[in-house]
């Protein structure tokens, strides 16, 4: 009989990544030669370009693979300051930037490095509660794990559809409490597609300038992928994008996170990067010395890589960026052509997050039952062959809504939405049941 072997509470309370697991699920059915339309992976479909691809492997054909400093290489560090102060706005040098395996990891170094765990109580007396995290949502299904892995706890604030899941001032104010220590702000975001204007990060960023015990963290991974309205003057006109840690009020306590991965079509090369100038880079240094003791540098050779993606990585940004746009433009118009399906227009990310709560009591094709996003998203992969992410982990707001990912043809968007469509038209959504979308509400001023 083997051992039994213990496991930590930490990792058996720990929930997997809904989004990996759709994407494990369509992978698995494609190898058994299931010809499945897959919505779930937020992976661009694009090939890295060739000039970046390039810069690695003449780096790697030198002989770049020894290691290197755990902060990052000194140029590679250079190139990221001098994008941030020049893109940005954010006042900064190379000592303030840390390079990471993965945007994902430099947002659990820094929540490691911010917070702490509730201290232990003493016998019968009340436990010490944790510090808060201010979680606008729906919010990327990784955030609050790496929140309570930390000992924090996720306070979610939920913005409404009819904001396109944007949160306002006022909300925001009536959230910070004494327990506050930090907020994750992601724009564009990931699952919503939707971001927050300049003038609405300007707003929110009022809101915090009273508390200057709030750190603020900045998920900025799409700030390139972002799209406008579309017209017959300009059909690609892009919005702006604003970092927060551009504002002199704000910026001594913001933590910017970004990588190569989205706008690059570099996700499999795990490179992300922190920059946080506050405390003369008292948080990177913190940052810096725990991936010392978890992961040290990242891949020695993709240093040279990073800085020709900065200093010449922006035509091919562009062509990317210009086919999300038209992708982001066809997918909205199919998906609200579904009955029943409300869906905010996607202006950043490469992701819709629509509404099919219609359709919650009714019966699919096969006789299951509809009764929330998981057990939709189950029908429509068993009997359409259409994956999409259910909403569940994306937030308590989130349960009426599933995530499809365009970042895919747009011959495959059509044949998806295709399938989708058929197979929502055979169930018919409950007529009391339809939701309205209302007018666009607009940010509260302070």
């Amino acid at each position: 009989m083997l051992p039994h072997m213990h496991l930590s509470q930490r990792v058996t309370a720990l929930k997997p990544s809904a989004t990996l697991a759709v994407d494990a699920k369509v992978k698995a059915l494609l190898t058994a030669g299931v010809d499945v339309i897959g919505f779930g992976a937020g992976e661009p479909d694009f090939d890295t370009p060739e000039n970046i691809k390039q810069a690695a492997a003449q780096a790697l054909a030198a002989g770049r693979t020894k290691y290197a400093p755990t902060q990052g290489d000194p140029e590679a560090r250079a190139a990221i300051a001098d994008k941030l102060r020049r893109e940005n706005g954010i006042e900064c040098t190379a000592d303030h930037i840390l390079i990471s395996v993965g945007g994902k990891h430099s947002i659990y170094l820094a929540l490691q490095s911010l917070l702490d765990p509730p201290a232990p109580a003493a016998p019968h007396a009340p436990g010490a509660k944790p510090q808060q995290v201010i979680l606008p949502t729906p919010a990327w299904v990784s955030y609050r794990p790496m929140i309570e892995l930390a000992g924090g706890e996720a306070v979610e604030l939920p913005g409404a559809v009819e904001n396109d899941f944007k949160i306002t001032p006022a909300q925001l104010e009536r959230a910070i409490t004494s327990r506050t220590a930090a907020i994750i702000i992601n724009s564009p975001s990931n699952p919503c597609g939707t971001m927050y204007s300049p003038d609405e990060l300007r707003a929110l960023g009022r809101v915090l300038e009273a508390r200057e015990d709030i750190v603020i963290i900045t998920d900025e991974i799409y700030e390139k992928l972002i799209y406008g309205e579309p017209s017959a003057v300009s059909p690609l006109a892009p919005l702006k994008h604003l970092s927060l840690g551009s504002l002199p009020a704000l910026a001594q306590r913001v933590i910017t996170i970004n990588g190569m991965s989205k706008a690059y079509a570099m996700t499999g090369w795990r490179i992300g990067y922190a920059c946080a100038p506050g405390s003369n880079g008292a948080v990177i240094r913190a940052m810096t010395k725990l991936q010392g003791q978890m992961t040290s540098n990242i891949t020695s050779f993709c240093y040279p890589a990073i800085v020709e993606a900065l200093k010449h990585g922006a035509a091919e940004v562009e062509r990317m960026r210009s086919a999300f746009a038209k992708r982001a433009a066809l997918i909205y118009e199919l998906i609200s052509a579904m009955p029943g399906v409300v869906c905010p227009r996607p202006t950043g990310a490469f992701y819709v997050f629509p509404d099919i709560s219609a359709y919650f009591g009714c019966q699919a094709r096969g006789g299951k039952t509809i009764d929330s996003a998981l057990s939709f998203a189950e029908a429509l992969l068993d009997e359409a062959r259409v994956a999409v992410v259910p909403g569940e982990d994306f937030g308590e707001c989130a349960r009426n809504h599933v995530r499809l990912s365009f970042a895919c043809s747009e011959k495959t968007i059509e044949e998806g939405c295709r399938r989708m469509s058929e197979w929502l038209r055979a169930i018919k959504p409950a007529a009391a049941a339809v939701p309205k979308r209302k007018p666009q509400m607009q940010a509260d001023a302070r």
